[in-house]
């Protein structure tokens, strides 16, 4: 996965306009690792549905 992240990371920046800042390629980065990370979470079978989702929210607003 380490891989993965790298090579996308790297193709990320490549599209990225010259005057980007640093923090602009960290969020792209970070984004890049946290849709990795849902997507081996998510062929692991650790899924939330919408209403699962809905009903977690709906418990913290009361």
């Amino acid at each position: 996965m380490l891989n993965l992240l790298k090579e996308a990371s790297i193709e990320t920046i490549k599209r990225l306009p010259d005057e980007c800042t640093a923090e602009d390629i960290m969020y792209e980065v970070n984004f890049i690792a946290q849709v990795l990370e849902g997507l081996k979470d998510a062929e692991a079978g650790r899924l939330v549905t919408t209403d699962e989702l809905l009903n977690r929210v709906g418990q913290w607003a009361k």
